[in-house]
């Protein structure tokens, strides 16, 4: 494809799901309309100094807008049917007697009722329950773990019927399973506090290597989605935070003997793609 037909691809087709004017575009990008016209005529190339506010506003990299043997593919958003999912974890946990995460379950599914993942119309739900799976794929059958997962985003996303947000007393699980939601949650941050807040957010997980655990499959299954779920700016923001504090977490799972496989997969995931988004960024 030609680098106008790109930007007109790009333009008519943003990650959010939304259509850009060619007016809307000049706007961002400090040019005519008829600029951007003749862009996507190919009578003109954007001059060198637009490119960055042009990969801005079309949330895209420089490759997908210049390159001109663009190949196309198809993508999903889903890879397993959610409903799948409960019904595998449910039946684990039923066999393995996972009192915690058969009440999880169902309370995760209450919860998220109605809520789907960024730019998509795929259900919360599909998140924690992918997360599960993952863990009981690795070999992982600890109770408080898997309920834990299952709730981990509740406090932090959720809202009962009268408005007020859950705490962990009101999640159907013991002790073990509520401390690792409790540090699963962290404050909403600021330009100003974020620093601040993310160091003691991941000093705290630290101390515990099952709510490391479950930050670090976290963050695997969030990555899977980063490159439709986030703009570049927040995208460039988790590559960082990855970077800083991943290897700790990481460490304080392999350090714990029981995890070691699972931090071995896990180590491996997460730097793959970090290297992957690295490049392509």
């Amino acid at each position: 494809m030609s680098i106008g037909e790109n930007i007109k691809k790009l333009r008519g087709n943003m990650k959010d799901g939304t259509k850009m004017t060619q007016e809307e575009l000049a706007e961002k990008v400090g040019v005519s309309f008829q600029a951007v016209s003749a862009w996507e005529r190919d009578e003109y190339k954007p001059e060198t100094e637009k490119i960055p506010e042009l990969m801005k506003a079309l949330d895209a990299s420089a490759d997908a807008i210049f390159d001109d043997k663009k190949w196309e593919f198809e993508t999903k958003k889903d890879i397993y049917n959610w409903e799948h999912m409960k019904t595998f974890v449910k039946t684990t946990a039923r066999n393995a007697s996972m009192v915690d995460t058969l009440k999880a379950v169902d309370f995760a599914v209450e919860a998220h009722k109605g809520k789907k993942r960024k730019r998509s119309e795929t259900p919360y739900i599909y998140h924690p329950l992918n997360m599960a799976c993952h863990a009981l794929a690795m070999g992982i059958k600890d109770d408080e773990i898997i309920a834990g997962i299952l709730l981990h985003d509740v406090i932090e996303d959720c809202k009962k019927e009268d408005e007020s947000k859950y705490v962990p007393e009101d999640l159907p699980v013991g002790d073990e399973a509520r401390e690792i939601v409790r540090l699963m949650t962290h404050e909403k941050t600021t330009d100003e506090n974020r620093d601040e807040v993310m160091e003691a957010y991941y000093s705290a997980l630290a101390t515990n290597p099952k709510a490391a655990l479950v930050k670090c499959i976290d963050r695997c299954n969030n990555m899977t989605t980063m490159s439709w779920g986030l703009r570049r700016e927040r995208i460039y923001r988790q590559i960082t935070e990855t970077d800083k504090y991943y290897p700790v977490l990481l460490k304080v799972v392999k350090d714990t003997p029981e995890y070691n496989n699972a931090a071995w997969l896990l180590q491996y995931q997460i730097e793959s793609m970090l290297d992957i988004y690295k490049r392509l960024i």
